[in-house]
């Protein structure tokens, strides 16, 4: 009888991250989702928990987004689009790009960002 050895590798932050991200995008149920990935349901569940238990820490986090029309009112006062981009933080911190911005601005302030 031969023994069969199982190559372990250990997976990156990031590639965790977006293994829990699939998972819960699929709508599967874990084992389907685990069986299609070779994975063990019990490895699945302790990526969700670190992945659940960190806040978000920087390069290669994935957080959900959600895209909503803008409500702006124009000249006219009528509701539509304005081309204004809007992100909120969970910290509560709110960013807005209005139509016309400069987009070198936008690269340096998402660098200053991205080093704090």
């Amino acid at each position: 009888m031969s023994e069969v050895e199982f190559a372990r590798r250990r997976r990156s932050r990031a590639e965790i991250q977006t293994l829990v991200a699939e998972f819960e995008a699929s709508g599967l149920k874990r084992g389907a989702f685990c069986r299609q990935r070779g994975l063990a349901i019990g490895t699945l569940d302790k990526y969700r928990r670190r992945v659940q238990s960190k806040p978000y820490s920087g390069a290669g986090s994935l957080l959900p987004v959600e895209v909503a029309p803008s409500m702006a009112l124009d000249v006219h006062g009528v509701a539509g689009r304005d081309g204004t981009l809007v992100v909120e933080l969970r910290s509560g911190r709110r960013i807005e790009v209005h139509r016309g911005f400069d987009a070198e601005s936008l690269k340096r302030l998402l660098s200053v960002l991205d080093g704090a």
